[in-house]
């Protein structure tokens, strides 16, 4: 899988990484000789590799990170401290602007039955669960809105009677979920809404119906960590 993160405010867009300007991808790709994990992160100028490695004789996991001449090692015995690791890396870059209108846009990209879902909705959980304590701030005793929400690229699917009046419809239900089968401009232009205005509704997906679901998802000001994730992005 791949992750982008980007920063945008209600009528401006930068990429943020480190402090820097330069973007940032997180990768995790399947070995071919194994069957270990491998996360990356690159850069234009750097280049980060962290590989999460289950061993044949134990479930023990072993996430390697490289950066040019350091390397740093952290293992543990659980994939949650990968969901940790994510967690760790998005909120200093969101808890360190005091602008108001400020997110931080994360996109994951992955084939079907990678994970993207449950990494996406994870991490999103254990940021809103953790923010309360870095918007300290705040009243103790006030429950604060949730600031990490997810944003599905199944929404942008073509709804059914739309695959109905392709050429081939037969082999457009049989091939759905090929890019062909999806809306990228529609999902393209929510997110210069969002970028332009700060919120924005976009569709969620009904598995049970097969088609999207209009405005089911509301990513409003208050929302600080916005994850993107989907197969093309």
């Amino acid at each position: 899988m791949e992750a982008t993160f980007s920063s945008t405010t209600a009528r401006g867009y930068w990429n943020q990484t480190r402090g820097s300007t330069e973007p940032l991808l997180l990768r995790v790709d399947e070995a071919r000789d194994r069957k270990p994990s491998s996360l990356s992160i690159a850069r234009p100028s750097k280049f980060v590799q962290l590989s999460l490695a289950r061993t044949r004789k134990s479930s023990f996991f072993k996430v390697l990170s490289a950066e040019k001449e350091q390397i740093h090692v952290v293992e543990g015995s659980r994939v949650d401290e990968l969901y940790d690791a994510l967690v760790t890396r998005i909120l200093p870059l969101v808890s360190v602007s005091s602008n108001p209108n400020h997110k931080l846009l994360v996109g994951l990209a992955g084939p079907p039955g990678a994970g993207k879902s449950t990494l996406a909705h994870e991490v999103a959980r254990r940021i809103n669960k953790l923010w309360p304590e870095k918007a300290s701030s705040f009243d103790s005793q006030v429950q604060l809105p949730d600031v990490a929400i997810v944003v599905p690229m199944d929404g942008f699917h073509l709804y059914r009677s739309e695959l109905d009046e392709m050429e081939n419809p037969e082999e457009a239900h049989a091939r759905r979920g090929a890019p062909w089968t999806f809306n990228p401009l529609r999902l393209l232009q929510c997110l210069k809404n969002l970028r332009m205005h700060g919120s924005v509704y976009v569709p969620s997906f009904d598995h049970g119906v097969g088609d999207p679901v209009e405005d089911d998802i509301f990513v409003n000001l208050q929302h600080k960590v916005v994850i993107v994730e989907g197969n093309y992005l």
